[in-house]
């Protein structure tokens, strides 16, 4: 069996090892980048369609490089620089089979200066790419932590910071309103985001992160890091407000007086490190509605109505406090907002009693008008909770007939009275649906009301073939966000398009039966 020949460089052993400490890098990988380089030598004077490998002996630095050809079954081979069929290979090496390579020594290559400095930037490349992933390593796993560093330099207002083992970056719009840094200064700042990109790992900061201001009071309050309180929720306007729920898993531990600290010295310490940012600590609670109270402080709250659906919250203040829950500038009311996850909404009590009032009118001159009856049997009919000629309906005929001053005549002849408006009204309705021009198809495909119908044809929606164009959201926004959900919408459209696959099978089968009456 051949040997490859070799030479030794312990010298290499030694840079290897001076490079590996220097940049704090595993020894083998920088003897890797050095064969690469070596190889690459090799290629530049044997060829470079030829496949060179070299090996660094890990004890002596003996050097052996050697080019590697692969047996191939197939006749003529793809490539001749690197392969050679099985029969030809056999006769050099017998009992070679397919897939093993026939490896042939080659003597040490003498670094001239071109190949000594092609050899310098492969290592140096190689070197530099072991270093950014180890970096990338490092740190994709500390996201979500607070990090010191120093600000370097300032680069179109955003600053570059040397954490010691890596560069990160901070951008303006990711520091505290009115904060300065100059080059030297040191900062403290959250970890959001780490990338691998081509130019090395990215690393991006924040100071106006909420998890910024919940990972300083998990510094300051030992309660917070041992896990007794949990922060539930943060919501921040960087430099002027900031809300934060908390709660505790020990019954005897106030978590709002914890985060505070004796004489409010813990959430001073944060305020002070968030260039006075005023920070509302609130207790967190699994009930929706007292949440969204406690949110709202230090406005008081006399009335919530929750729409789990649309998560939205409608939330009655008294009239003094209208501008201490909205806040400056809407501030109060948006982070309460942010911080809970829902949308409300706020009215003062004057608002809601003459919005109450109204819908009173409304609903009563609804039924005078539709059940031909006085203010009186329609005010009972509001008092008790009907919203609609629809709900008299559907109502059973004993709840109806047990109404204060009904009886089960009066119940039956108001359902008569509903029955005949609510079909008059359809028969309208249909007459314009009609009018309009609106398809029965249209009308079959998609079980929509008369009232829907009418609000399509006034949209141009009249034929299957324009019920069929609309996306879900269109068809939800003509009709109304409570008329259907999105996988309704969806699945009325797709039975508006069956129409054109019909089309297209009939035809495909009328292909079908003159190709084989052909």
């Amino acid at each position: 069996m051949a040997v490859d020949v070799a030479i030794a460089r312990p010298e290499l052993l030694q840079v290897a090892d001076a490079v590996a400490r220097e940049k704090m890098i595993e020894r083998d990988e920088v003897l890797e980048a050095m064969e690469q380089a070596i190889q690459k030598a090799g290629r530049a004077k044997y060829g470079h369609e030829k496949d060179i490998r070299a090996v660094i002996d890990r004890r002596s630095g003996e050097v052996r490089l050697s080019r590697w050809t692969e047996v191939v079954e197939q006749e003529p081979v793809e490539n001749e620089a690197t392969q050679i069929p099985l029969r030809i290979a056999q006769k050099f090496k017998p009992g070679i089979k397919a897939g093993e390579f026939i490896i042939d020594p080659l003597p040490p290559i003498d670094f001239g200066r071109i190949a000594a400095q092609t050899a310098k930037q492969v290592i140096v490349q190689r070197v530099r790419e072991v270093e950014r992933k180890k970096q990338y390593d490092e740190y994709k796993d500390r996201i979500g932590e607070i990090i010191n560093g120093v600000v370097k330099r300032t680069e179109y207002g955003n600053l570059m910071v040397d954490l010691g083992r890596a560069e990160a970056l901070l951008r303006r719009d990711e520091t505290i309103p009115r904060e300065a840094f100059r080059n030297g200064d040191r900062v403290r700042a959250y970890i959001y985001d780490v990338r691998e990109e081509p130019r090395g790992p990215q690393i991006f900061l924040s100071r106006t992160h909420p998890g910024f201001l919940a990972k300083l009071f998990a510094q300051e309050v030992p309660e917070i890091y041992d896990g007794i309180i949990e922060i539930k929720a943060v919501a921040r306007d960087p430099g002027s407000r900031a809300k934060m729920a908390v709660i505790s898993r020990d019954s005897s531990i106030d978590p709002v007086g914890a985060c505070v600290g004796m004489r409010g010295s813990r959430v001073q310490a944060v305020v002070q490190e968030l260039q006075g940012e005023k920070i509302d600590i609130i207790p967190w609670s699994p009930d929706n509605a007292t949440f969204v109270v406690n949110a709202l402080a230090p406005a008081e709250v006399t009335k919530v109505v929750l729409d789990d659906d649309a998560r939205r919250v409608e939330v009655v203040v008294p009239d003094d406090q209208l501008s201490l829950a909205i806040g400056r500038r809407g501030q109060n009311v948006r982070l309460a907002s942010q911080l809970t996850r829902w949308d409300i909404d706020i009215l003062t009590e004057a608002e809601e009693s003459e919005r109450r009032q109204e819908e009173f009118r409304k609903r009563t001159g609804l039924f005078v008008e539709a059940l031909d009856v006085d203010d009186v049997i329609a005010g009972l009919l509001v008092t008790e909770g009907f919203t609609s000629i629809e709900d008299i309906i559907a109502v059973e005929d004993e709840e109806l007939a047990g109404i204060e001053g009904f009886d089960e005549s009066v119940a039956a002849e108001l359902k008569r009275r509903a029955e005949a408006w609510l079909e008059r009204r359809d028969t309208e309705l249909d007459e314009k649906r009609r009018e309009l021009g609106v398809e029965d198809a249209v009308a079959e495909v998609g079980g929509f009301t008369p009232a829907q119908l009418v609000a399509l044809g006034e949209k141009g929606v009249k034929t299957l073939d324009d019920l069929a164009d609309l996306a879900s959201d269109e068809l939800i926004e003509m009709l109304g966000t409570d008329s259907m959900d999105e996988e309704t919408a969806n699945a009325i459209i797709m039975a508006a398009r069956q129409h054109w696959f019909e089309g297209e099978e009939a035809a495909e089968e009328a292909a079908d039966g003159d190709g084989e009456r052909a």
